[in-house]
């Protein structure tokens, strides 16, 4: 059965000591209930409303000086799950997107955690996190239009053989790859700092895994711990 096996830079642990990030493949089933996700979603952004987890703030204050250190304005450009918690809390509630979407960031607001979800169909190669040399393409939408962007050498992205997937490390996703409901591989990376406990992060999967089953039932996945080894 096809997995994915992503890649981190070794200099990733050396701006993000103790990084860990749980990566999940999904193989998809018919969708039969797709309002899990924007059920999963409202109670999420209710539970961020009510000051939970009780990690976040550490959680995302860490995730800030990472940033700072690979050269991002957390301020301008913060991780993905310090957005919609700002987002959360400025509006009390987050509009339904799509079913698979609502649901992981749904997860992402819970726990605090950096989510990505992406359709791995569309990838060449394994998904790599690497430091930019700021060459690599990245296909995104500017004033309506499809247009090319680069990142800055020495940023944090994600990337396959054909360019850049996310970047700013989880900051903001390509078209290329992106994921939407109608897809039959997706890919889920949770990415945390050891400001989360670690039983947190596997919760955090957990709970992902469960909803996609509520949503597909019959859908076969894969779950892997990826962290830095230590020789």
């Amino acid at each position: 059965m096809l997995t994915v096996s992503p890649s981190i830079a070794p200099e990733i642990y050396r701006i993000a000591p103790g990084f860990r990030a749980l990566s999940i493949y999904v193989k998809a089933a018919p969708v039969l209930n797709p309002g899990i996700g924007e059920t999963a979603l409202r109670e999420a952004c209710e539970a961020v409303m009510t000051g939970k987890p009780e990690w976040a703030e550490s959680h995302l204050a860490a995730w800030a000086e990472v940033f700072q250190k690979f050269g991002a304005k957390p301020k301008r450009t913060p991780c993905s799950a310090d957005a919609l918690r700002k987002r959360v809390l400025r509006d009390g509630a987050m509009p339904a997107l799509d079913p698979i979407v609502d649901l992981y960031n749904a997860v992402s607001l819970r726990f605090a955690v950096p989510v990505g979800g992406e359709n791995i169909a569309t990838y060449q190669g394994s998904p790599r996190l690497i430091v930019a040399k700021g060459t690599e393409p990245f296909d995104t939408v500017k004033e309506g239009a499809s247009a090319v962007e680069y990142p800055s050498q020495g940023e944090v992205i994600w990337c396959d053989d054909h360019g850049v997937t996310c970047r700013r490390w989880n900051w903001r996703q390509g078209i290329r790859t992106r994921l939407g409901v109608e897809a039959q591989q997706m890919w889920f990376i949770l990415e945390s700092l050891p400001q989360m406990p670690l039983e947190k992060l596997y919760e955090a999967g957990k709970t992902l895994t469960d909803g996609l089953e509520k949503m597909m039932p019959g859908l076969w996945l894969d779950v892997t711990l990826i962290e830095e080894q230590c020789h």
